[in-house]
């Protein structure tokens, strides 16, 4: 297959960004790699990581910020980014014929030929050497709980085209780190965890249905699955019932877990913000369903801060 420029491929439906810090300033060679992990639409990796940072800062003990503790949220910060982008490239690369036949995928670097798959392979194997790397620098537990993801990881592609619920999957795998997280810490797995685990699938059940319903159209056309088509125009009480759910288990992990009251409190102001996500989106404009999407990294750091506040109290 012929390869195309940036400049040659039709933009104007695209999910990739136009004139972007990758086209401003990376090498050309780079761009189809860039593209292919999505190092350039970060909200895929925060949202794969809030969970972990939940969880870490949940989990660790007598709460003291220390080196130990500031190394875990680097790390699984440069794990999310680079296990986020070996998941990007791995359902590219087994979904680049469904991507041909829908217009926001139709131009990503394997479906337009910027990419050989034997590229992609190679370049995805070096992701995942690099993650190894950094799993291996936890205990050993924790080792073993983030070897286990790799099961959703290389499953949860192949999930649309069986079932129209592909956003169970997801959030089966993306909150992955709220698992990992805790066995970091504590080397084990406890009930508090495992809730918070569950609140973030109900979470991503409502935020990646958001997101599906861009694609609500093409789907279809292209034999894939998804909770939007499933749900279509009557999605927004679904929405409200994942949501609830999602806080209501959050909650009941900081209950277990015996967080100080600004949990709550910033959980509260997420709560107010994934309401607002669901009120207003509008179900039929793709560009509001991505930017609804991309609010919950807003929703991400109000519960995030809500946890780090809770711990700082029970120091004073």
């Amino acid at each position: 297959m012929a390869k195309q420029t940036r400049n040659e491929i039709d933009t104007s439906a695209s999910d990739i960004p136009v004139d972007s810090w990758v086209d401003r300033f990376m090498p050309r060679v780079w761009h189809p790699y860039i593209r292919l992990a999505r190092f350039d639409r970060p909200i895929g990796t925060w949202l794969l990581l809030f969970p972990c940072w939940w969880s870490i800062a949940i989990a660790w003990p007598n709460w003291q910020a220390g080196p130990d503790v500031f190394y875990l949220f680097a790390a699984f910060g440069i794990g999310a980014l680079v296990m986020r982008g070996a998941g990007c490239t791995y359902n590219d690369i087994v979904d680049r014929d469904f991507d041909a036949q829908v217009a926001r995928t139709k131009n990503r670097p394997l479906p337009s030929g910027q990419l050989t798959v034997r590229q992609a392979v190679i370049f995805l194997l070096a992701l995942l050497l690099t993650g190894l790397m950094i799993l291996l620098t936890l205990k050993t537990y924790a080792i073993a709980v983030g070897t286990a993801s790799l099961v959703l990881v290389f499953t949860y592609p192949l999930m649309k085209r069986v079932t129209f619920w592909p956003q169970f999957f997801l959030g089966l795998t993306f909150n992955w780190g709220a698992l990992l997280g805790w066995a970091a810490v504590r080397g084990d797995l406890a009930t508090p965890a495992i809730i918070l685990y569950a609140g973030g699938v109900f979470w991503t059940l409502g935020y990646d249905t958001i997101y599906a319903h861009q694609d609500r159209q093409d789907d279809p056309k292209a034999g894939v699955k998804s909770t939007a088509r499933r749900l279509g125009l009557g999605s927004k009480p679904w929405l409200y019932a994942f949501y609830v759910v999602a806080i209501a288990l959050f909650a009941y992990a900081g209950i277990l877990g015996n967080i100080a009251w600004p949990y709550f409190a910033g959980l509260g102001l997420g709560a107010a913000q994934l309401i607002w996500q669901v009120r207003d989106v509008d179900i039929n404009d793709p560009k509001d369903c991505l930017a609804k999407f991309k609010s919950n990294r807003l929703f991400s750091w109000l519960f995030l801060g809500g946890i780090l506040a809770a711990q700082i109290t029970t120091l004073s």
